[in-house]
């Protein structure tokens, strides 16, 4: 479950935070300083009966369970095309309910590896980012910052091809958990979840004539037509790889535990209430999953407290 961050971590979420709500050009009351433009669907979880061999967790034992997910396009901007290249990374947060009333959260972008491995990079990023306009200076301060930063690079550069919807977009947990079962074995892993429909991204001419908000229209004419599905899997780390930094992505070649199967049946019909008041979080576990070494799920636990508050 959540806990306080140390008062460094607080004093760099608000830092982080503070740097989000300029780049999204200010205050949007009510409304999430990123991943503001968002969509919220329900449906289940089934698990795979693979999952237990990894965790404990409730959620991964055999029944269905209830789930919330919220799809998003990148940035603070409320009002930001879909086929905009800051809309991406996309965003899918996923909430698990579990017994008692509980629920565990994962929260996931598009892109497979992140900007950057720790909180001060990415306050550097986007400060950089903040720092730079078209009367910059070359080289202006975003490209002094990629230009010592590749991982950050590549998700820029990748981040340029539009997808086709959001029925068709892999979503990845970059940072890494550790998954425990029933013995008390620990497996470090990262979530990826894998479209059902296939990963098809648009040219360049196509997406450009794409309006606004047509991945959102199709998720909602998809989930119409029936479920839309993705498989989750943790990817296990080998001995050896990284677990504190999740810019740097494990070689395909590891291991992929089938997690289980998500089916999207339909928007709530409160979509835009509804986002205002949920709250996903990357530290909000369970028992059979817990914090690795990963310095930014906490951090970002601390910016997404800051999200709330500002919205209400």
């Amino acid at each position: 479950m959540p806990f306080a961050l140390p008062a460094q971590a607080v004093t760099q979420a608000q830092q982080i935070a503070d740097v989000m709500i300029k780049l999204a050009g200010g205050v949007h009351p009510g409304l999430r300083f990123t991943h503001t433009k968002g969509l919220v669907t329900t449906g289940t979880f089934t698990p795979a009966a693979s999952a237990k061999t990894i965790s404990r967790a409730a959620h991964l034992q055999g029944a269905a369970v209830p789930v919330i997910v919220r799809f998003s396009d990148g940035t603070g901007v409320p009002n930001i095309p879909d086929n905009n290249e800051n809309a991406s990374p996309h965003g899918m947060a996923i909430r698990f309910a579990l017994p008692g009333g509980a629920f565990t959260d994962i929260v996931s972008n598009s892109h497979n590896g992140f900007f950057v491995g720790n909180g001060t990079d990415f306050l550097a990023l986007l400060t950089a980012i903040a720092g730079t306009n078209e009367k910059s200076a070359h080289p202006s301060p975003i490209e002094q910052f990629l230009g010592t930063h590749p991982a950050a690079l590549k998700v820029i550069i990748d981040s340029k091809a539009a997808a086709k919807s959001f029925q068709n977009l892999a979503f990845f947990g970059n940072n890494a958990f550790i998954f425990v079962d029933s013995a008390g074995g620990k497996h470090p892993g990262r979530y990826q979840i894998i479209p059902g429909a296939g990963v098809v991204k648009l040219d360049s001419a196509t997406a450009a004539k794409k309006k606004p908000d047509y991945m959102f229209d199709a998720l909602k004419a998809g989930l119409a037509k029936g479920p839309v599905k993705y498989t989750i899997y943790a990817q296990l780390a080998n001995p050896g790889d990284p677990t504190n930094d999740g810019s740097i992505v494990w070689p395909a070649d590891r291991k992929r535990v089938e997690l289980g199967t998500l089916s999207l049946t339909k928007v709530v019909a409160n979509s835009d209430s509804a986002q205002k008041t949920l709250a996903f979080n990357p530290i909000i576990l369970t028992n059979g999953i817990t914090l690795s070494d990963d310095p930014l799920p906490s951090l970002r636990s601390g910016v997404y407290a800051l999200s709330v508050a500002h919205r209400h």
